[in-house]
């Protein structure tokens, strides 16, 4: 199975602002992904500080209640519906 994405686990997300070594860490990630040509998901993203920080250091994709609160299928199903449609 090939892999094409590293996710940095919510421990090193969660003090990214204000632990240095935890900051250090995401960059190293960041980075050896990178070189393996690899995408890079933060999991657990909660702030906006957070949102931003990982951003800035070339973070490609974020999952967490900053991006949106868990749901039901029905509650999900509503809110597509309620999008309009492309035009």
């Amino acid at each position: 199975m090939p892999i094409d994405a590293l996710k940095i686990d919510r421990s090193f997300v969660r003090d990214v602002t204000a632990d240095h070594d935890d900051a250090a860490i995401v960059r190293a990630i960041i980075a050896m992904s990178r070189s393996l040509l690899m995408k890079v998901i933060a999991a657990r993203v909660e702030t906006r500080e957070q949102q931003q920080f990982l951003r800035a250091e070339g973070c490609d994709e974020i999952q967490g209640f900053i991006s949106g609160r868990p749901m039901s299928p029905e509650e999900f199903l509503r809110m597509l519906r309620s999008r309009k449609a492309p035009t």
